[in-house]
């Protein structure tokens, strides 16, 4: 071939090698090479998306970490061995051991990606996302295509939790002396996470990511992950933004120690591993380690339930988990009372709320209610219309003050919501998990579930652009994520001087005053008679 020619033909090559669809490319990690696929059908994006194509690669299961088994058990990640042939990146990663998820396994330390990169410098932002308590990373409702669609990577995650992320032990904290230089256990799902934002770091940019603009998010018991990461100094420089969906309240809030943001301190869950050691009729960690999983199952997700608790946190969001992070002073420092008064580790900006239907039963076989009898024997009282109305306001009162006294210690903006939009096709109302689906844009992998309507898919645009826009901009209302029908309704942060105000989004999308101000007085007044938490 002639040179010109030669030259020519290279270039051609070039050109399209440059071009070719990510999920046609190779992608070396620091773990080894991957490989994704195309993600949508042509039909998929015609019915949901109203468009034929998309350049939406999805990376399924790539390992982050080594097994959890056996010698690794209740120990921070550890590095898993390099592999040199690529990753097939098309199935989830095994979920890991939780007493309400099935087919799990301890080497479950995956992760999945979402992109709508074309190349690997288009240098999108990223979004990171918690599950809820025992959940594994394959549900439906945090699959992250529609996420994509709007320019935002979205990874999931999945990580342990009960006894095997949150054992804590004597030993353990001698083993934590020893490699942290702090007599620190029991926040292995914390570190978990931790592990996830680091490999976020090293190699988010080769899936057309932007390592500096990475904005957290979960949901319930993925909602204190999140507020962990801001208080924790170990996090610092691996995200910018937070999003805490049911998750902050006021640490004078009673119902905090009953819900999944709750933690322990360390006496408490050095007596709960402990016990649960004698349990298992082993007398040292070592023993611990070399049991069957089958065996360490069990009572791994036992919660607390005796009469200290506050009558008022067990009927309200049931009682505690036994195995939960832990005030060991290495990842966890303060408490929530204490990170409002110096503020956080991490001053990002925030955005957190809650539902209007929190207490209602889940839709979905995943995620079933832990306390069948007390919630039988407590059904009168929680369904009564004005425990309900209590409920809500005491929720959105303390997200309020939580919100203003952030302020006091901190300088980035902290937004507030309420979610009122009820799925159709079921009597939960708008339930405990119900806004994920459209913060996410999710509704495409949801539709078998609820019979959608226009409405919901006019809710979902609005509620995922702001989400889209805090992950590129830090703000919800800005960023060109929102392609609907008219604009997108302003929704200003929470103000310094305590203005009673939050957005209501779903039925509605606007400032909504909190409830009336003798009602603020009243659970305000209910709060200061109770231990912080």
């Amino acid at each position: 071939m002639p040179p010109v020619a030669s030259l020519l033909h290279a270039l051609i090559l070039g050109a399209s090698a440059a071009h070719a669809q990510i999920w046609d490319q190779v992608i070396d990690t620091t773990g080894g090479p991957v490989q994704g696929f195309k993600y949508f059908s042509t039909e998929t994006l015609e019915n949901f998306f109203n468009v034929s194509e998309s350049n939406v690669t999805a990376f399924l299961g790539i390992p982050y970490a080594a097994d959890t088994g056996y010698q690794n058990r209740w120990k921070a990640p550890q590095p898993r061995q390099v592999w040199n042939k690529t990753l097939n990146a098309t199935e989830f990663g095994s979920p890991c051991p939780a007493k309400f998820t099935s087919g799990y396994s301890e080497d479950c330390l995956s992760l999945n990606i979402w992109t709508n990169a074309d190349s690997a410098h288009a240098g999108l932002p990223a979004m990171i996302w918690n599950q809820g308590s025992d959940l594994p990373s394959d549900i439906p409702y945090w699959y992250g295509g529609g996420m994509a669609m709007k320019d935002v990577i979205l990874v999931s995650f999945n990580r342990r939790g009960d006894a095997p992320g949150y054992l804590a032990h004597p030993e353990l904290n001698q083993e934590g002396l020893e490699a942290f230089g702090c007599e620190t256990s029991g926040n292995y799902g914390v570190l978990d996470f931790l592990e996830v934002l680091k490999w976020i770091k090293a190699n988010i940019a080769g899936f057309g990511g932007n390592p500096n603009r990475v904005v957290i998010a979960g949901q319930s018991f993925g909602s204190s992950q999140v507020y962990h990461a801001v208080n924790s100094p170990l996090f610092s420089g691996l995200f910018h933004g937070a999003i805490s969906q049911s998750g902050i309240r006021f640490p004078y809030d009673p119902i905090l120690a009953g819900l999944a943001t709750s933690y322990n301190n360390m006496s408490a869950a050095l007596s709960h591993g402990l016990n649960y050691t004698t349990f298992h009729n082993a007398s040292n960690i070592a023993q611990l380690r070399s049991l069957p999983l089958s065996d360490l199952m069990v009572s791994s997700g036992d919660s607390v339930n005796s009469t200290w608790i506050n009558s008022i946190t067990a009927l309200s969001a049931g009682y505690p988990d036994i195995f939960k992070p832990v005030l060991d002073n290495y990842v966890l420092l303060s408490t929530y009372l204490e990170t409002l008064k110096h503020g956080p580790a991490n001053d990002v900006p925030l955005i957190t709320g809650n539902t209007l239907d929190e207490s209602g039963a889940s839709p979905t076989t995943n995620y079933t209610l832990r306390n069948t009898d007390n919630t039988t024997s407590f059904d009168m009282a929680i369904s009564n219309a004005s425990w309900n109305d209590a409920a809500r306001d005491q929720g959105k009162v303390g997200t309020w003050a939580y919100a203003t006294d952030w302020y006091r210690s901190a300088s980035s903006n902290f937004y507030t919501y309420f979610w009122t939009h009820a799925p159709p096709g079921q009597t939960q109302g708008a339930f405990h998990m119900s806004e994920i689906m459209y913060a996410l844009n999710a509704l495409y992998s949801c539709n078998s579930s609820y019979p959608f309507t226009s409405e919901d898919y006019a809710i979902a645009e609005r509620m995922s652009a702001y989400w889209a826009n805090f992950a590129k901009t830090l703000d919800p209302n800005n960023g060109g994520s929102y392609t609907g029908s008219g604009h997108l309704p302003r929704w200003n942060p929470n103000s310094p001087k305590g203005d009673q105000a939050v957005m209501e989004l779903g039925d509605s999308f606007s400032a909504v005053e909190i409830t009336s101000q003798e009602k603020v007085d009243f659970v305000m007044d209910f709060f200061h008679q109770q231990r912080p938490y």
